[in-house]
């Protein structure tokens, strides 16, 4: 018998009764199998049980298998969270084939780099977007993708581009159509392509072993259980929605479909559908709370949230609190299939003044449970640094939830995965019990006079007057200092405050070099997921330009 060999690795292999290749397909499957009658998805007056949809998605993939859609082609899809851009996680890799949900927010130059670099040969549109995408065909360099419209009643403008309607083509579509599962689980599911701020973006490839295991974490890090109402928040097209199509469908849940973050309609839904979930970017939740209509106190119904990103301020983790929404904070990139690490809740946190429990709930936390690791690493050394909340280092991920890699940039792919670890870009430390916090992106530090400055600490600072209604803060450059903190400030309506104000209101509250000397005001920048686009603050204030010193 061979070292490679033993008793338990003879005549102890896999078969198809003991290994199954994991995809979230299965979970749509069983939904339907289960709960046939049970309703997955709302929007619009619209009403769609878990057969119904099981039988949508077999449709559409027979007749995109019936164009010659298979294993490595690349569907695109151009739409905002309507129902079909659910269905299309399932039916796109029924298919066999991954699927590239776009930004709704780029450009046609953007669009048409990221047509032509995945190689898509089916792009569905909606009618908001039709504009855009015609233009984008243009601009192609290659063979340019065979054009769906999805028309959505809901929205009135727009015009038709496409060769056929998506749902003619899911009524042309065979209801018996057996979904071809993955061969192997490593195999690609979906194309999301990286924010970019210089260049192009980058092509992340995720697989169907990492979407599975996802959306399972999800139902965990997120409290779901089973039959979740999730309210459709975050943009589908944002790292697939954070894995929630196939986490819903792994719950059993209710779909709540919202063409577009409007806190009235949000206010409206929550009650009507009895939602219990939902997710978003901090300035997400910092719109709901400064809604005027938002129901306060006993009249707030409580749900469940997930938020993203670096430590939000605390401000927006008391004022959920407020309108009736529990959050858990998350951390993850699209290389990591969105969140993949949790703040993950402690016994005697719920007992604690609110100040202190947000200042616990604002870090990024310890791995999702079906990740291998987050931590904190010397990114020379790739050893952890100290436990000691001071030490600065690269956050790193590992494990199954991890993605394949760059599509067509080899490169780039061994650089992010050297020493074995996934390497973020986000600078933090580890605290005494090993949660990660992070403490800024490394070309969000800012270096004045030598100290190193947090801009995400001067921010946190600055979400605490009450006039504020989002903040960020860059380098601005400086002959002294070589550069200083500048803060832009978006106010809250009919609020005031002069620059001198929100100066004195930061110094009394922090460090005398970390305060702003320079204040900008007027509304910030942001992405499509809410993320405030720092690069063209940077620019505004010729950030690069800055020696530090």
């Amino acid at each position: 018998m061979s070292a490679t060999q033993n008793q338990y690795s003879t005549g102890l292999d896999k078969t198809p009764a003991n290994y199954v290749a994991l995809t979230p397909l299965s979970f749509l499957a069983r939904s339907a199998a289960v709960y046939p009658d049970a309703v997955s998805t709302v929007y619009e007056g619209r009403v769609f049980t878990w057969a119904q949809t099981h039988e949508r998605c077999r449709r559409f993939a027979s007749w995109l298998a019936g164009r010659g859609i298979g294993h490595g082609d690349t569907v695109a899809a151009m739409l905002p969270n309507i129902p079909a851009m659910n269905e299309l996680h399932f039916a796109v890799p029924m298919a066999g084939a991954v699927l590239n949900a776009l930004n709704i927010r780029l450009d046609a130059p953007s669009i048409a780099f990221q047509l032509d670099h995945g190689g898509a040969k089916i792009i569905l549109v909606d009618p908001e977007f039709s504009g855009v995408i015609a233009e984008a065909l243009t601009l192609m360099k290659g063979p340019k993708p065979f054009v769906i419209d999805v028309d959505d009643a809901a929205y009135g403008g727009g015009k038709r581009i496409g060769e056929i309607e998506y749902e003619a083509a899911v009524a042309q579509g065979d209801a018996s159509f057996v979904a071809r599962l993955p061969a192997d689980e490593w195999d690609a599911i979906a194309l999301s392509y990286t924010s970019g701020t210089t260049g192009n973006p980058k092509g992340v490839v995720t697989h169907h072993r990492g979407a599975y295991l996802n959306a399972v974490s999800n139902i965990l890090a997120g409290n779901l259980g089973q039959h979740p109402v999730y309210l459709w928040t975050l943009p589908m097209f944002h790292c697939n929605g954070w894995c929630f199509p196939w986490t819903i469908a792994a719950s059993a849940g209710i779909n709540v479909c919202l063409r577009k973050v409007d806190p009235s309609k949000i206010f409206e839904l929550i009650p009507k559908h009895g939602v219990t979930h939902m997710c978003g970017a901090p300035i997400v939740y910092n719109t709901l709370i400064n809604a005027p209509d938002a129901p306060k106190g006993a009249k707030a119904r409580p749900v469940v949230g997930l938020i993203a990103g670096a430590a939000p301020p605390v401000a927006v983790l008391e004022g959920a609190e407020n309108i009736g929404i529990k959050l858990t904070h998350v951390y993850g990139l699209t290389e990591v299939y969105g969140p993949a690490s949790v703040c993950a809740e402690q016994p005697g946190w719920d007992e604690l003044p609110a100040d202190q429990r947000a200042q616990l709930k604002r870090r990024q936390g310890v791995p999702y449970p079906l990740q291998e690791g987050v931590t904190v690493l010397d990114p020379e050394t790739m050893r952890q640094v100290p436990r000691d909340g001071e030490t600065i280092g690269e956050v790193m991920f590992r494990g199954n939830i991890v993605m394949k890699g760059y599509l067509k940039n080899e490169k780039a792919t061994q650089e992010a995965f050297a020493g074995g670890w996934f390497h973020t870009g986000d600078l933090g430390v580890l605290d005494e019990t090993g949660y990660v916090i992070i403490k800024d992106r490394s070309k969000d530090i800012i270096i004045s006079g030598g100290e190193n400055i947090s801009s995400v600490e001067v921010e946190d600072i600055l979400y605490k007057h009450p006039a504020v209604l989002f903040a960020a803060v860059v380098a601005k450059p400086d002959s002294k200092w070589g550069e200083v903190p500048c803060a832009f400030v978006e106010l809250k309506e009919g609020a005031k405050a002069s620059e001198a104000d929100i100066i004195a209101f930061c110094r009394g509250h922090m460090s005398g070099f970390k305060t702003p000397k320079a204040v900008v005001f007027g509304v910030i920048p942001k992405t499509s997921t809410g993320k405030i686009q720092k690069f063209l603050l940077r620019d505004q204030v010729d950030s690069a330009k800055a020696i530090t010193a």
